[in-house]
Protein backbone atom coordinates (compact mmCIF):
# COMPACT_ATOMS: atom_id res chain seq x y z
CA UNK A 1 0.00 0.00 0.00
CA UNK A 2 2.78 2.36 0.84
CA UNK A 3 4.47 1.72 -2.52
CA UNK A 4 1.21 2.31 -4.37
CA UNK A 5 0.66 5.62 -2.59
CA UNK A 6 4.20 6.75 -3.48
CA UNK A 7 3.67 5.92 -7.15
CA UNK A 8 0.41 7.86 -7.22
CA UNK A 9 1.99 11.00 -5.67
CA UNK A 10 4.97 11.00 -7.99
CA UNK A 11 2.71 10.57 -10.99
CA UNK A 12 0.75 13.74 -10.04
CA UNK A 13 3.84 16.00 -9.54
CA UNK A 14 4.89 18.62 -12.23
CA UNK A 15 7.62 17.61 -14.60
CA UNK A 16 11.07 19.08 -13.76
CA UNK A 17 12.93 21.31 -16.37
CA UNK A 18 16.58 20.73 -16.28
CA UNK A 19 18.69 23.98 -15.88
CA UNK A 20 21.42 24.57 -18.44
CA UNK A 21 23.69 27.45 -19.58
CA UNK A 22 23.41 29.29 -22.89
CA UNK A 23 26.12 31.07 -24.88
CA UNK A 24 25.72 34.73 -25.84
CA UNK A 25 27.98 36.95 -27.97
CA UNK A 26 28.60 40.43 -26.55
CA UNK A 27 30.02 43.12 -28.83
CA UNK A 28 31.48 46.14 -27.01
CA UNK A 29 34.42 48.51 -27.30
CA UNK A 30 35.49 47.03 -30.62
CA UNK A 31 35.75 43.44 -29.34
CA UNK A 32 33.56 40.35 -29.15
CA UNK A 33 33.24 38.21 -26.05
CA UNK A 34 31.42 34.93 -25.59
CA UNK A 35 29.74 34.60 -22.23
CA UNK A 36 27.75 31.78 -20.71
CA UNK A 37 24.70 32.68 -18.69
CA UNK A 38 21.85 30.61 -17.32
CA UNK A 39 18.97 30.07 -19.69
CA UNK A 40 16.31 32.80 -19.20
CA UNK A 41 18.88 35.52 -18.49
CA UNK A 42 18.31 39.11 -19.70
CA UNK A 43 20.62 41.36 -21.68
CA UNK A 44 21.50 43.28 -18.51
CA UNK A 45 22.53 40.04 -16.80
CA UNK A 46 24.68 39.08 -19.78
CA UNK A 47 26.45 42.46 -19.68
CA UNK A 48 27.02 42.01 -15.95
CA UNK A 49 28.50 38.59 -16.60
CA UNK A 50 30.79 40.14 -19.21
CA UNK A 51 31.75 42.88 -16.72
CA UNK A 52 30.68 45.62 -19.11
CA UNK A 53 29.60 48.86 -17.42
CA UNK A 54 27.29 51.18 -19.32
CA UNK A 55 27.54 54.97 -19.22
CA UNK A 56 24.39 57.11 -19.11
CA UNK A 57 24.29 57.76 -22.85
CA UNK A 58 25.36 54.29 -24.08
CA UNK A 59 22.93 52.39 -26.25
CA UNK A 60 22.29 48.57 -26.11
CA UNK A 61 20.67 46.41 -28.75
CA UNK A 62 18.47 44.59 -27.89
CA UNK A 63 17.18 46.50 -24.83
CA UNK A 64 18.40 45.49 -21.39
CA UNK A 65 15.16 43.77 -20.28
CA UNK A 66 15.15 41.35 -23.27
CA UNK A 67 15.41 37.59 -22.37
CA UNK A 68 18.18 35.95 -24.36
CA UNK A 69 18.34 32.64 -26.15
CA UNK A 70 21.30 30.45 -26.96
CA UNK A 71 23.46 32.01 -29.69
CA UNK A 72 21.97 35.51 -29.41
CA UNK A 73 24.12 38.61 -29.79
CA UNK A 74 24.22 41.80 -27.70
CA UNK A 75 25.73 44.99 -29.15
CA UNK A 76 26.86 47.91 -27.00
CA UNK A 77 27.30 51.29 -28.72
CA UNK A 78 29.31 53.78 -26.72
CA UNK A 79 27.66 57.22 -27.01
CA UNK A 80 29.64 60.28 -25.93
CA UNK A 81 28.65 63.98 -25.83
CA UNK A 82 31.48 66.45 -26.27
CA UNK A 83 31.00 70.20 -25.73
CA UNK A 84 33.48 72.65 -27.17
CA UNK A 85 33.55 76.42 -26.85
CA UNK A 86 35.15 78.36 -29.66
CA UNK A 87 35.40 82.03 -30.58
CA UNK A 88 34.82 83.27 -34.10
CA UNK A 89 34.99 86.76 -35.61
CA UNK A 90 31.88 88.62 -36.79
CA UNK A 91 32.76 90.49 -39.99
CA UNK A 92 32.03 94.23 -39.95
CA UNK A 93 29.78 95.89 -42.49
CA UNK A 94 30.88 98.58 -44.91
CA UNK A 95 28.63 101.62 -45.15
CA UNK A 96 28.81 104.74 -47.28
CA UNK A 97 27.20 108.10 -46.56
CA UNK A 98 26.78 110.78 -49.20
CA UNK A 99 27.33 114.29 -47.93
CA UNK A 100 27.72 117.71 -49.45
CA UNK A 101 30.05 118.57 -46.58
CA UNK A 102 32.85 117.23 -48.83
CA UNK A 103 33.76 118.08 -52.39
CA UNK A 104 32.32 115.82 -55.07
CA UNK A 105 34.25 112.54 -55.27
CA UNK A 106 36.22 113.14 -52.09
CA UNK A 107 36.14 110.37 -49.50
CA UNK A 108 36.61 110.56 -45.77
CA UNK A 109 36.76 107.65 -43.35
CA UNK A 110 34.30 108.53 -40.64
CA UNK A 111 34.66 105.33 -38.67
CA UNK A 112 37.11 102.48 -38.96
CA UNK A 113 35.58 99.04 -39.18
CA UNK A 114 36.40 96.35 -36.67
CA UNK A 115 35.24 92.76 -36.43
CA UNK A 116 33.11 91.64 -33.56
CA UNK A 117 33.59 88.46 -31.57
CA UNK A 118 31.15 85.64 -30.96
CA UNK A 119 31.50 82.74 -28.50
CA UNK A 120 29.90 79.52 -29.72
CA UNK A 121 29.27 76.34 -27.73
CA UNK A 122 29.14 73.26 -29.98
CA UNK A 123 27.68 69.87 -29.01
CA UNK A 124 29.13 66.86 -30.80
CA UNK A 125 27.75 63.33 -30.46
CA UNK A 126 30.18 60.43 -30.99
CA UNK A 127 29.21 56.76 -31.34
CA UNK A 128 32.08 54.36 -30.77
CA UNK A 129 34.47 57.25 -31.32
CA UNK A 130 32.97 58.45 -34.60
CA UNK A 131 31.04 61.75 -34.80
CA UNK A 132 27.45 61.28 -35.91
CA UNK A 133 26.03 64.78 -35.26
CA UNK A 134 27.12 68.34 -34.49
CA UNK A 135 24.98 71.29 -33.39
CA UNK A 136 25.32 74.78 -31.86
CA UNK A 137 23.70 74.91 -28.43
CA UNK A 138 24.64 78.48 -27.47
CA UNK A 139 25.90 81.60 -29.20
CA UNK A 140 26.96 84.70 -27.25
CA UNK A 141 28.19 87.97 -28.74
CA UNK A 142 31.23 89.09 -26.79
CA UNK A 143 31.86 92.20 -28.87
CA UNK A 144 29.62 93.85 -31.42
CA UNK A 145 31.21 94.60 -34.80
CA UNK A 146 31.79 98.23 -35.68
CA UNK A 147 30.82 99.18 -39.20
CA UNK A 148 33.26 100.94 -41.47
CA UNK A 149 31.67 104.23 -42.51
CA UNK A 150 33.02 106.16 -45.46
CA UNK A 151 31.65 109.57 -46.35
CA UNK A 152 31.57 110.31 -50.07
CA UNK A 153 31.42 113.93 -51.11
CA UNK A 154 28.56 115.16 -53.26
CA UNK A 155 28.55 118.40 -55.18
CA UNK A 156 27.18 121.27 -53.11
CA UNK A 157 24.99 123.36 -55.40
CA UNK A 158 24.56 126.18 -52.88
CA UNK A 159 26.57 129.39 -53.07
CA UNK A 160 28.99 130.01 -50.18
CA UNK A 161 27.73 132.35 -47.50
CA UNK A 162 29.78 134.24 -44.92
CA UNK A 163 28.73 133.50 -41.35
CA UNK A 164 29.83 135.08 -38.07
CA UNK A 165 30.98 133.03 -35.08
CA UNK A 166 30.87 129.27 -34.92
CA UNK A 167 27.87 127.28 -36.12
CA UNK A 168 27.68 123.57 -35.31
CA UNK A 169 25.26 120.97 -36.55
CA UNK A 170 24.52 117.30 -36.04
CA UNK A 171 24.18 115.20 -39.19
CA UNK A 172 23.92 111.42 -39.35
CA UNK A 173 25.17 111.04 -35.79
CA UNK A 174 28.28 113.17 -36.51
CA UNK A 175 29.15 116.72 -35.43
CA UNK A 176 30.30 119.40 -37.90
CA UNK A 177 31.33 123.05 -37.56
CA UNK A 178 31.00 125.97 -39.95
CA UNK A 179 33.31 128.91 -39.30
CA UNK A 180 33.63 132.05 -41.44
CA UNK A 181 31.97 130.52 -44.54
CA UNK A 182 29.48 127.79 -45.35
CA UNK A 183 31.98 126.56 -47.95
CA UNK A 184 34.35 125.38 -45.22
CA UNK A 185 32.99 122.69 -42.92
CA UNK A 186 35.07 121.00 -40.29
CA UNK A 187 34.26 117.51 -38.94
CA UNK A 188 34.32 117.54 -35.15
CA UNK A 189 33.11 114.09 -34.04
CA UNK A 190 32.73 111.38 -36.69
CA UNK A 191 31.96 108.31 -34.57
CA UNK A 192 28.35 108.26 -35.79
CA UNK A 193 26.99 107.63 -32.28
CA UNK A 194 25.74 111.06 -31.17
CA UNK A 195 22.10 110.67 -30.14
CA UNK A 196 21.10 114.36 -30.32
CA UNK A 197 19.54 114.59 -26.87
CA UNK A 198 22.24 117.12 -25.95
CA UNK A 199 24.01 119.27 -28.55
CA UNK A 200 25.06 122.61 -27.13
CA UNK A 201 27.80 125.18 -27.73
CA UNK A 202 29.28 127.07 -24.80
CA UNK A 203 28.50 130.83 -24.80
CA UNK A 204 32.10 131.63 -25.76
CA UNK A 205 32.07 129.06 -28.57
CA UNK A 206 35.03 127.15 -27.13
CA UNK A 207 33.28 123.90 -26.19
CA UNK A 208 30.76 121.53 -27.73
CA UNK A 209 28.64 119.51 -25.32
CA UNK A 210 26.96 116.36 -26.63
CA UNK A 211 25.64 112.93 -25.68
CA UNK A 212 26.59 109.56 -27.13
CA UNK A 213 24.54 106.39 -27.32
CA UNK A 214 25.47 103.73 -24.80
CA UNK A 215 26.69 100.26 -25.78
CA UNK A 216 24.58 98.81 -22.96
CA UNK A 217 20.90 97.87 -23.29
CA UNK A 218 18.65 100.99 -23.04
CA UNK A 219 17.07 99.77 -19.80
CA UNK A 220 20.55 99.76 -18.23
CA UNK A 221 22.11 102.92 -19.67
CA UNK A 222 20.77 105.43 -22.20
CA UNK A 223 23.76 107.60 -23.05
CA UNK A 224 26.85 109.44 -21.78
CA UNK A 225 27.87 113.12 -21.70
CA UNK A 226 30.99 114.41 -23.49
CA UNK A 227 32.71 117.73 -24.21
CA UNK A 228 35.07 118.67 -27.03
CA UNK A 229 37.41 121.65 -27.21
CA UNK A 230 36.93 123.56 -30.48
CA UNK A 231 40.15 125.55 -30.08
CA UNK A 232 42.39 122.66 -31.15
CA UNK A 233 42.06 120.65 -34.35
CA UNK A 234 43.47 117.51 -32.73
CA UNK A 235 41.43 117.65 -29.50
CA UNK A 236 39.74 114.45 -28.35
CA UNK A 237 36.30 114.29 -26.68
CA UNK A 238 36.36 114.21 -22.88
CA UNK A 239 33.98 111.96 -20.95
CA UNK A 240 32.32 114.17 -18.32
CA UNK A 241 31.03 111.26 -16.25
CA UNK A 242 27.34 112.08 -16.77
CA UNK A 243 25.03 109.21 -17.68
CA UNK A 244 21.36 108.91 -18.69
CA UNK A 245 20.73 112.49 -19.78
CA UNK A 246 17.49 113.11 -21.66
CA UNK A 247 16.17 116.62 -21.00
CA UNK A 248 19.00 118.99 -20.13
CA UNK A 249 22.71 119.61 -20.27
CA UNK A 250 24.22 123.02 -20.92
CA UNK A 251 26.57 125.82 -19.95
CA UNK A 252 26.34 128.88 -17.73
CA UNK A 253 27.68 132.11 -19.30
CA UNK A 254 29.43 132.94 -16.03
CA UNK A 255 31.13 129.60 -15.33
CA UNK A 256 33.93 128.83 -17.76
CA UNK A 257 34.78 125.20 -18.40
CA UNK A 258 31.77 124.03 -16.39
CA UNK A 259 28.77 122.09 -17.63
CA UNK A 260 25.47 121.28 -15.93
CA UNK A 261 23.20 118.31 -16.47
CA UNK A 262 20.08 116.55 -15.18
CA UNK A 263 19.64 112.77 -15.09
CA UNK A 264 16.99 110.07 -15.38
CA UNK A 265 16.79 106.44 -14.30
CA UNK A 266 16.49 103.99 -17.24
CA UNK A 267 13.38 101.83 -17.31
CA UNK A 268 12.31 98.88 -19.43
CA UNK A 269 8.81 100.35 -19.80
CA UNK A 270 7.72 103.36 -21.85
CA UNK A 271 8.94 106.09 -22.11
CA UNK A 272 12.19 104.38 -21.11
CA UNK A 273 13.05 106.41 -18.02
CA UNK A 274 11.96 107.91 -14.71
CA UNK A 275 13.25 111.48 -14.32
CA UNK A 276 15.28 112.43 -11.26
CA UNK A 277 14.73 116.20 -11.84
CA UNK A 278 18.14 116.77 -10.26
CA UNK A 279 21.10 118.88 -11.35
CA UNK A 280 24.85 118.27 -11.40
CA UNK A 281 27.80 120.48 -12.25
CA UNK A 282 31.11 119.25 -13.65
CA UNK A 283 34.31 121.16 -14.37
CA UNK A 284 36.78 119.94 -16.98
CA UNK A 285 39.78 120.67 -19.15
CA UNK A 286 40.61 119.63 -22.70
CA UNK A 287 41.95 116.30 -21.40
CA UNK A 288 40.07 115.35 -18.24
CA UNK A 289 36.97 116.00 -16.15
CA UNK A 290 36.47 116.21 -12.41
CA UNK A 291 33.83 114.16 -10.63
CA UNK A 292 30.32 115.62 -11.14
CA UNK A 293 28.91 117.42 -8.09
CA UNK A 294 25.24 117.29 -7.09
CA UNK A 295 23.79 120.81 -6.74
CA UNK A 296 20.04 120.06 -6.83
CA UNK A 297 18.64 117.01 -5.08
CA UNK A 298 16.39 114.58 -6.92
CA UNK A 299 12.74 115.51 -6.52
CA UNK A 300 9.28 114.56 -7.75
CA UNK A 301 9.20 117.26 -10.42
CA UNK A 302 5.57 118.16 -9.73
CA UNK A 303 2.65 116.90 -11.83
CA UNK A 304 3.87 114.49 -14.54
CA UNK A 305 7.32 114.91 -13.04
CA UNK A 306 8.28 111.40 -14.16
CA UNK A 307 8.92 112.92 -17.62
CA UNK A 308 11.55 115.48 -16.56
CA UNK A 309 12.64 119.08 -16.05
CA UNK A 310 14.42 121.55 -18.35
CA UNK A 311 16.80 124.28 -17.16
CA UNK A 312 18.22 127.51 -18.64
CA UNK A 313 20.85 129.98 -17.42
CA UNK A 314 20.52 133.73 -17.91
CA UNK A 315 23.45 135.94 -18.91
CA UNK A 316 23.80 137.12 -15.30
CA UNK A 317 23.85 133.60 -13.84
CA UNK A 318 20.23 133.18 -12.81
CA UNK A 319 18.91 129.65 -13.32
CA UNK A 320 15.33 128.99 -14.43
CA UNK A 321 13.52 125.68 -14.67
CA UNK A 322 10.52 124.48 -16.66
CA UNK A 323 8.43 121.43 -15.87
CA UNK A 324 4.95 120.22 -16.89
CA UNK A 325 3.16 122.26 -14.21
CA UNK A 326 5.07 125.55 -14.26
CA UNK A 327 8.30 127.53 -14.36
CA UNK A 328 10.45 128.97 -11.61
CA UNK A 329 13.95 129.82 -10.43
CA UNK A 330 16.62 127.73 -8.75
CA UNK A 331 18.28 129.67 -5.94
CA UNK A 332 21.38 128.44 -4.12
CA UNK A 333 22.08 128.39 -0.40
CA UNK A 334 25.43 128.92 1.30
CA UNK A 335 26.37 125.28 0.78
CA UNK A 336 25.80 125.66 -2.96
CA UNK A 337 22.70 123.45 -3.04
CA UNK A 338 19.74 124.49 -5.15
CA UNK A 339 16.26 125.33 -3.89
CA UNK A 340 13.23 125.53 -6.22
CA UNK A 341 11.26 128.80 -6.18
CA UNK A 342 8.10 128.66 -8.35
CA UNK A 343 7.23 131.72 -10.46
CA UNK A 344 4.24 130.81 -12.63
CA UNK A 345 1.91 127.85 -12.40
CA UNK A 346 0.96 126.36 -15.77
CA UNK A 347 -1.93 123.99 -16.27
CA UNK A 348 -0.27 120.69 -17.21
CA UNK A 349 -1.34 119.06 -20.46
CA UNK A 350 -2.97 115.65 -20.20
CA UNK A 351 -1.54 113.95 -23.28
CA UNK A 352 -3.30 110.67 -22.50
CA UNK A 353 -0.08 108.99 -23.55
CA UNK A 354 3.38 108.03 -22.29
CA UNK A 355 4.88 111.51 -22.73
CA UNK A 356 4.42 114.87 -21.04
CA UNK A 357 4.55 118.42 -22.38
CA UNK A 358 7.25 120.67 -20.89
CA UNK A 359 6.71 124.40 -21.68
CA UNK A 360 9.37 125.85 -24.00
CA UNK A 361 11.06 128.87 -22.43
CA UNK A 362 13.99 131.27 -22.89
CA UNK A 363 15.62 134.12 -20.99
CA UNK A 364 15.42 137.63 -22.40
CA UNK A 365 18.82 139.07 -23.34
CA UNK A 366 18.55 141.56 -20.43
CA UNK A 367 17.95 138.73 -17.92
CA UNK A 368 14.81 140.53 -16.69
CA UNK A 369 12.19 138.52 -18.60
CA UNK A 370 11.42 134.88 -19.27
CA UNK A 371 9.51 134.05 -22.45
CA UNK A 372 7.44 130.91 -22.01
CA UNK A 373 4.71 128.94 -23.79
CA UNK A 374 1.67 128.78 -21.50
CA UNK A 375 -1.32 126.46 -21.58
CA UNK A 376 -4.37 128.66 -22.16
CA UNK A 377 -7.93 128.06 -21.01
CA UNK A 378 -10.17 125.99 -23.27
CA UNK A 379 -13.50 126.92 -24.77
CA UNK A 380 -16.71 124.97 -24.21
CA UNK A 381 -16.80 121.94 -21.92
CA UNK A 382 -13.20 120.80 -22.48
CA UNK A 383 -11.25 120.29 -19.25
CA UNK A 384 -8.36 122.74 -18.61
CA UNK A 385 -5.77 119.92 -18.80
CA UNK A 386 -7.01 118.95 -22.27
CA UNK A 387 -7.23 122.47 -23.70
CA UNK A 388 -5.79 122.72 -27.25
CA UNK A 389 -4.84 126.38 -26.73
CA UNK A 390 -1.29 127.61 -26.12
CA UNK A 391 0.05 131.18 -25.94
CA UNK A 392 3.46 132.81 -25.89
CA UNK A 393 3.79 134.83 -22.68
CA UNK A 394 6.36 136.96 -20.92
CA UNK A 395 7.15 136.75 -17.20
CA UNK A 396 8.82 139.77 -15.61
CA UNK A 397 11.37 139.12 -12.87
CA UNK A 398 11.04 142.75 -11.79
CA UNK A 399 7.39 142.63 -10.69
CA UNK A 400 6.41 138.98 -11.25
CA UNK A 401 3.75 139.85 -13.82
CA UNK A 402 2.85 137.31 -16.49
CA UNK A 403 1.57 138.82 -19.75
CA UNK A 404 0.20 137.15 -22.85
CA UNK A 405 2.22 138.34 -25.84
CA UNK A 406 1.04 136.18 -28.75
CA UNK A 407 -2.09 133.98 -28.48
CA UNK A 408 -2.54 130.62 -30.16
CA UNK A 409 1.09 129.89 -31.05
CA UNK A 410 0.89 126.12 -30.49
CA UNK A 411 2.50 123.98 -27.82
CA UNK A 412 5.90 123.76 -29.54
CA UNK A 413 6.47 127.49 -30.09
CA UNK A 414 9.98 127.28 -28.52
CA UNK A 415 10.94 130.97 -28.05
CA UNK A 416 14.55 131.89 -28.85
CA UNK A 417 16.11 135.25 -27.97
CA UNK A 418 18.66 137.22 -30.01
CA UNK A 419 21.83 138.74 -28.54
CA UNK A 420 21.35 142.11 -26.88
CA UNK A 421 21.50 145.00 -29.35
CA UNK A 422 23.35 147.66 -27.37
CA UNK A 423 22.99 150.17 -30.20
CA UNK A 424 19.18 150.12 -30.03
CA UNK A 425 18.02 150.63 -26.47
CA UNK A 426 14.36 150.76 -27.44
CA UNK A 427 14.29 147.37 -29.17
CA UNK A 428 17.03 145.81 -27.06
CA UNK A 429 16.67 142.37 -28.58
CA UNK A 430 14.32 140.32 -30.70
CA UNK A 431 12.47 137.08 -30.09
CA UNK A 432 11.96 134.27 -32.59
CA UNK A 433 9.41 131.53 -32.13
CA UNK A 434 7.48 128.91 -34.07
CA UNK A 435 3.82 129.50 -34.92
CA UNK A 436 1.65 126.43 -35.54
CA UNK A 437 -0.09 126.30 -38.92
CA UNK A 438 -2.96 124.54 -37.11
CA UNK A 439 -2.94 126.12 -33.63
CA UNK A 440 -5.70 123.96 -32.13
CA UNK A 441 -3.96 120.80 -33.37
CA UNK A 442 -0.45 121.86 -32.50
CA UNK A 443 0.59 118.41 -31.30
CA UNK A 444 0.71 117.25 -34.94
CA UNK A 445 0.92 120.64 -36.69
CA UNK A 446 3.84 121.97 -38.70
CA UNK A 447 5.21 125.42 -37.79
CA UNK A 448 6.47 128.63 -39.35
CA UNK A 449 9.37 130.76 -38.14
CA UNK A 450 8.32 134.16 -36.75
CA UNK A 451 10.43 137.03 -35.40
CA UNK A 452 9.28 140.04 -33.37
CA UNK A 453 10.48 142.71 -31.00
CA UNK A 454 10.49 141.70 -27.34
CA UNK A 455 7.10 143.34 -26.72
CA UNK A 456 5.44 141.50 -29.60
CA UNK A 457 5.57 144.38 -32.08
CA UNK A 458 7.04 144.27 -35.60
CA UNK A 459 6.03 140.65 -35.87
CA UNK A 460 6.81 138.96 -39.17
CA UNK A 461 6.44 135.42 -40.49
CA UNK A 462 9.82 134.60 -42.01
CA UNK A 463 10.03 130.99 -43.20
CA UNK A 464 8.85 128.92 -45.00
CA UNK A 465 6.25 130.60 -47.20
CA UNK A 466 2.55 129.80 -46.91
CA UNK A 467 2.56 127.45 -49.90
CA UNK A 468 5.31 125.22 -48.46
CA UNK A 469 5.29 122.51 -45.84
CA UNK A 470 6.02 123.91 -42.39
CA UNK A 471 8.89 123.25 -40.01
CA UNK A 472 9.17 120.40 -37.55
CA UNK A 473 9.30 121.58 -33.88
CA UNK A 474 12.78 122.89 -33.00
CA UNK A 475 14.59 125.76 -31.30
CA UNK A 476 15.77 128.43 -33.80
CA UNK A 477 19.41 129.53 -33.37
CA UNK A 478 20.42 133.20 -33.68
CA UNK A 479 23.73 134.31 -35.18
CA UNK A 480 25.96 135.98 -32.60
CA UNK A 481 26.70 139.09 -34.72
CA UNK A 482 24.64 141.21 -37.14
CA UNK A 483 24.97 141.23 -40.92
CA UNK A 484 25.92 144.30 -42.96
CA UNK A 485 22.28 145.42 -43.03
CA UNK A 486 22.06 145.21 -39.25
CA UNK A 487 19.98 142.05 -39.34
CA UNK A 488 20.74 138.72 -37.73
CA UNK A 489 20.58 135.26 -39.21
CA UNK A 490 18.34 132.55 -37.81
CA UNK A 491 19.46 128.96 -38.37
CA UNK A 492 16.72 126.35 -38.74
CA UNK A 493 16.44 122.78 -39.99
CA UNK A 494 14.00 122.30 -42.85
CA UNK A 495 13.37 118.86 -44.35
CA UNK A 496 16.61 117.63 -42.81
CA UNK A 497 18.78 120.46 -44.17
CA UNK A 498 20.29 123.61 -42.71
CA UNK A 499 18.78 126.94 -43.78
CA UNK A 500 19.88 130.46 -42.81
CA UNK A 501 17.08 133.03 -42.66
CA UNK A 502 17.49 136.82 -42.51
CA UNK A 503 15.51 137.85 -39.42
CA UNK A 504 14.40 141.17 -40.98
CA UNK A 505 13.74 140.39 -44.64
CA UNK A 506 12.91 136.69 -44.43
CA UNK A 507 15.34 135.94 -47.24
CA UNK A 508 16.46 132.32 -46.79
CA UNK A 509 19.36 130.31 -48.18
CA UNK A 510 19.83 126.57 -48.07
CA UNK A 511 23.25 125.45 -46.81
CA UNK A 512 23.19 121.63 -46.88
CA UNK A 513 21.44 119.16 -49.15
CA UNK A 514 21.88 115.67 -47.74
CA UNK A 515 18.75 115.74 -45.56
CA UNK A 516 20.50 114.29 -42.48
CA UNK A 517 20.53 117.20 -40.00
CA UNK A 518 18.84 116.81 -36.63
CA UNK A 519 20.34 119.57 -34.40
CA UNK A 520 21.97 122.99 -34.83
CA UNK A 521 23.48 125.57 -32.47
CA UNK A 522 25.22 128.92 -32.97
CA UNK A 523 27.29 130.98 -30.56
Amino acid sequence: MTILLFLLLTACAAPQVSQRDITVSVWADGAQEQVEVPAGSTVDQALEQAQIVLADNDRVEPPGFTILGDGDSVTVTRVEEVFETVEEPIPFEQQTVRSDSLAAGEKRLLQSGSNGLREITIRRVLEDGEMVSESVVRSTILQEPQAEIVMIGAQNPFAPLAVPGRLVYLSGGNAWMIEESTAGRVPLVTSGDLDGRVFDLSPDGRWLLFTRKSDLPPDEEINSLWALSLDSSDAEPVDLGGRNIVHYAGFSPMDRDTAFFSTVEPRGTSPGWQANNDLYSVTFTATRANKPRLILDANSGGIYGWWGTAFAWSDDRHLAYSRPDGIGLVTFNREGMGVLRPLVEITPLNTRSDWAWVPGFAWGADSQTIFVVTHAAPGGLVSPEESPNFDLSGVSLVNGASIQIIPQTGMFAYPSVSPLDKSNREAGYRVAYLAATSPTQSITSRYRLVAMDRDGSNRRILFPDADSTGLEPQIPAWSPEPLANGSLFLAVIYKGDLWLVDSLTGEAQQVTGDGLLTRVDWE
